[in-house]
């Protein structure tokens, strides 16, 4: 681990960035350019000690977690993300597996997304990045442990994952999460976390196992999604999926059909529904909240 090069790399990365540049609110006016540390800490989900740690050489050596998320908060080329793995003393990922880095470019249509919710999401279900929206509707993903983000796992072996849907909706949502993980593991044989991915829920899931053993394989397209929501009640939302380049990562973005209660309960989302994530409107102004709900 180069511990003067990595800070000397995040600092000049973290200076270069704006707040435009990361959908956050100009605020009050700066002396230095660039990002402060605790607005990079608080994109990447991590405590301002430790980033700060980090760009005085005093930081132990980031686990490739962490080092994924600096490089989504810090708006990294690919390049740019082997470079900070490197410095780290980790290994980058294989650009021949699932890419876990979110492009700059993607990550700039993401925070644009400011009055809807969006996510960016790997083509196995992990879930990447989220707009304030997104988490706001959906819980906040990014902080709980690597292996609960999936989620297609969280759908089968978490009861409260598909709480937030009316019953009738679960076998057509579980059946869509099978086809689209058969589809995906089928194209590429050679991904092994497709395959430990189907191996662990064939084990823990007799339903995943009836629906797999059907054969049915459809990959994610756009969908009708109803979500009861415990503040704003039940919300039927178009989800669009975008897919990037290579099809290796997709973009989600939640809509309501305009004059709908939909619309009128996704609005009083963005309104009540955002404090307890401390999030601003683009004027800058802060809003109000209840509570999110997990996915």
């Amino acid at each position: 681990m180069d511990r003067a090069a990595l800070a000397d790399f995040l600092r000049r990365s973290r200076e270069r960035l704006s707040t435009a540049d990361v959908g956050l609110p100009d605020g009050a006016r700066r002396r230095t350019p660039g990002l402060r540390r605790e607005e990079v800490a608080g994109l990447a989900g991590m405590s301002v000690d430790y980033y700060t740690r980090l760009e005085q050489q005093r930081g132990p050596r980031p686990s490739p977690q962490l080092l994924a998320a600096l490089a989504r908060a810090l708006r990294l080329s690919d390049d740019e993300r082997d470079h900070l793995f490197h410095l780290s003393g980790q290994q980058p990922p294989q650009h021949h597996h699932v890419a876990d880095h979110v492009r700059p470019g993607l990550l700039l249509i993401l925070d644009r997304l400011w009055d809807t919710p969006a996510q960016v999401i790997s083509d196995l279900g992990d879930v990447l990045v989220q707009n304030a929206m997104s988490r706001a509707l959906w819980g906040d993903a990014t902080s709980r442990p690597p292996e609960q983000r999936n989620l297609i796992r969280r759908w089968f072996v978490e009861p409260a994952a598909r709480a937030v849907m009316p019953a009738e909706d679960h076998e057509r949502l579980g059946r869509s999460h099978v086809a689209h993980l058969r589809a995906i593991a089928t194209a590429r044989p050679e991904d092994r976390r497709a395959e430990r991915l189907v191996a662990e829920l064939l084990v823990r899931s007799p339903e995943f196992a009836a629906y797999w053993a059907e054969h049915d394989v459809a990959q994610r397209r756009s969908d009708v999604k109803r979500i009861v929501h415990p503040v704003v009640g039940l919300l039927e939302l178009s989800c669009e999926v975008l897919v990037t380049d290579g099809g290796e990562q997709q973009l989600l973005v939640y809509t309501a059909a305009p004059g709908s209660a939909t619309a009128e309960r996704l609005e009083l989302l963005r309104v009540v529904g955002l404090q307890d994530l401390g999030v601003q409107d683009p004027a800058g102004r802060s809003l109000d909240a209840q509570g999110s709900v997990g996915r």
